[in-house]
């Protein structure tokens, strides 16, 4: 039964297709700028995220500079190398040859951070979980992805990278934890499946083996996992 303030069928297809479709782009990067007024729209989006006890923990450092990403993509360089020997011996070739980050190919790099302190004195929320401030800005950049995706503009999460360097160089205040590095453009396309799958470092978990009954672990609710699978299944999807 749909509920009374239920979108469209049209909207909701549409934010069906954002969610499926998203891809964390690596490549296809183009060399176009970003319209101000498109990336004003998804701070927007971004800044409309929910957060616990209305503390809006985030802020957006946009980076254009090319000498500062070159510099940014030699911590890259440098944490993959510190990185590989964690991987295992037979992955290791794989890992050599996949793509992870478009941080001087894309059009603008952007740092959303999260400051631990704006709402030190509101403990709504953060008396038992401290953490929830963390956790809030990681919904900013939701936000922002699957309003880029919406746009056609491409956004690629960097996380090898060492925090206290990234810090520094960003001249990022003790306080303030950056919680993503996002590569950000336009793109030529948007693969029909995520790189890391399409190269088989890994592939989508069935969606039924993650639904659990009242307890972990605990069985049950298996109607809801057959419709879940028959969804998944009927989508095609692969988002990543």
């Amino acid at each position: 039964m749909q509920s009374d303030n239920a979108f469209s069928q049209q909207a909701r297809d549409a934010v069906y297709q954002a969610i499926f479709t998203r891809r964390d782009v690596r490549s296809h990067f183009t060399a176009d700028p970003l319209d101000d007024e498109v990336l004003a729209r998804l701070l927007m989006a971004a800044h409309h995220a929910p957060s616990v006890g209305y503390m809006q923990p985030w802020n957006f450092i946009v980076i254009r500079d090319l000498e500062r990403r070159e510099q940014v993509r030699d911590l890259f360089l440098s944490a993959r190398r510190e990185e590989l020997p964690q991987i295992a011996d037979e992955r290791k070739a794989l890992y050599r040859k996949l793509k992870l980050e478009g941080i001087c190919e894309s059009a603008l790099n952007l740092v959303v951070t999260c400051d631990r302190e704006r709402s030190k004195e509101s403990p709504l929320g953060r008396s038992h979980n401290p953490q929830m401030d963390l956790y809030s800005t990681v919904c900013a950049v939701q936000n922002f992805w699957l309003a880029a995706r919406a746009e056609g503009i491409g956004v690629g999460w960097v996380s090898i990278l060492d925090r206290s360097a990234l810090k520094r160089l960003l001249a990022i205040p003790d306080h303030v934890e950056p919680i993503a590095y996002l590569c950000v453009g336009p793109v030529s396309e948007f693969a029909h499946r995520p790189d890391l799958e399409r190269k088989g470092w890994g592939k989508r978990l069935p969606i039924s083996d993650l639904i659990m009954s009242e307890t972990y672990s605990g069985r049950g609710e298996q109607a809801l996992k057959q419709i879940a699978d028959r969804i998944m299944t009927g989508n095609g999807e692969h988002g990543g």
